[in-house]
């Protein structure tokens, strides 16, 4: 199982995380929160993520298996800015006062407003090829590890 520690993340991310979940609660009150859903994650389990197109496996619970929907990331194993660490990405989601997660792409719009308000961060709702609304990286990664 991938991490979800804040403590598994580069301090930038850490720090951004922290104060953009600060203003989310602030302003909106009501809303479901956010959390840290993953932040590290090993190759292993970057290699199944990378798979499930073909994995033989119903992986969105829809009875249905290896869809174009269960495409969920383009990197392979040590592709991914989750696959170091400290992790230079992580992804976030929402839980409401009952603990239920909530996906509505409105939480992730309005926590990445917040997240973009640091020009270091590049949020995976703005990717070109797959839209990723719960991933936020550090612009630029691939240079902090020597990769093109």
């Amino acid at each position: 199982m991938p991490s979800r520690s804040i403590e598994d993340l580069h301090p930038l991310l850490a720090y951004a995380f922290g104060k953009a979940e600060a203003q989310y609660c602030a302003v909106y009150p009501d809303a479901p929160t956010p959390f840290l859903s993953c932040t590290f994650r090993s190759n292993e389990e970057q290699l199944k993520l990378y798979n499930q197109l073909t994995d033989k496996i119903d992986n969105d619970g829809d009875g249905k298996i290896d869809e174009a929907d269960e495409k969920v990331t383009n990197a392979r194993p040590g592709e991914s800015a989750h696959n170091y660490n400290p992790s230079l990405a992580f992804d976030v989601a929402f839980k409401d006062k009952s603990g239920k997660s909530d996906w509505s792409a409105l939480h992730f719009q309005r926590f990445a407003k917040l997240m973009l308000q640091n020009k270091n961060i590049t949020w995976g709702g703005n990717f070109k090829t797959l839209i990723d609304l719960p991933h936020f990286e550090l612009t630029d990664w691939k240079k902090r590890v020597g990769k093109k």
